[in-house]
């Protein structure tokens, strides 16, 4: 059950994702100008085992075990498949564009969560999703140069994280936030492990902090996702996932001099304005249902 706190922690838990998130995804779009992609994506998955293992240490071997083998499969799967193809599209799409056709997935969550985890699809979710969705379209303006075959690989990775979003919330609360951190990097890792041989290209000493950046905020956006999908429904927060793309654009002002144009900051506004409202209605509805 949602408690009258549990909107506002799992929104703002949310947000420190995308946060975090979209930070590695620039710091992996600078590194993926000199460096291989899978070389990339196998020290982000191997960077959060070793984070994980750091933190945990003697608890490790206890987080392993679980009662949702298949599940973590399946999730670790998703989560590969969504870094992986985003990843892929940085040396080819811009961060804000390819984070703004990657940020089609509140729309799949919300239509998931209610199809397959029974969530309710009320007007109020719905009304954020397709207002956000406005404020999408309105920055990557379709047909305005941003389509082209590599705007393939970011919509793949919005179908791959709505798949590990959806199976995060429903593991939800049952099971450790720890085992789905330790599963999700060791498959990465693996599998990311496979291309090193044919792709890996020695690292310069100057861009090693840089890689251990992408393990570490990879790994704490990770722990704030799984923790907002574990405590507050996925219909609720996952409009907020549209906060990427203006982290997005900030990130390119910072790290690459790119600035946005009007329009992209007209959908910003429009994007924030529907996530505000979400939580406004959704902080009172879980209000009203804790003191009835």
């Amino acid at each position: 059950m949602t408690d009258a706190q549990g909107p506002t922690r799992g929104i703002l838990l949310m947000i420190l994702a995308i946060l975090l998130f979209t930070a590695m995804d620039a710091t992996a779009k600078g590194l993926v100008a000199r460096y291989p992609a899978p070389q990339v994506v196998w020290v982000r998955f191997a960077g959060q085992l070793i984070v994980v293992a750091l933190v945990l240490g003697p608890r490790l071997p206890r987080n392993l075990r679980t009662r949702f083998p298949l599940l973590h499969f399946w999730r670790s799967a998703f989560q590969f498949g969504a870094t992986t193809c985003f990843f892929l599209s940085l040396p080819h799409i811009g961060l804000a564009e390819a984070t703004a056709l990657t940020d089609i997935n509140p729309v799949l969550i919300t239509l998931g969560a209610a199809l397959f985890l029974g969530e309710r699809l009320g007007p109020r979710r719905i009304a954020g999703v397709g207002v956000a969705l406005i404020g999408a379209l309105i920055i990557i303006r379709p047909g305005a140069g941003v389509f082209s075959p590599w705007a393939l690989l970011p919509l793949g990775a919005a179908i791959c994280y709505t798949g590990n979003a959806l199976l995060t919330r429903h593991i939800g609360a049952r099971e450790s936030p720890w085992a789905s951190m330790i599963y999700a990097a060791l498959f990465g890792t693996i599998l990311a492990a496979a291309a090193l041989p044919f792709v890996w290209q020695p690292i310069a000493a100057s861009d090693l902090w840089r890689f251990a950046l992408i393990g570490c905020l990879g790994t704490g956006a990770q722990l704030c996702i799984i923790r907002s999908f574990s405590m507050t429904e996925a219909g609720i927060v996952a409009p907020f996932a549209y906060l990427g793309i203006i982290f997005a654009a900030g990130w390119g002002i910072v790290l690459f001099d790119t600035w946005p144009d009007r329009w992209t900051v007209f959908g910003a506004l429009v994007i924030v304005g529907a996530g505000l409202y979400v939580w406004h209605r959704e902080t009172l509805a879980a209000k009203a249902a804790a003191n009835s």
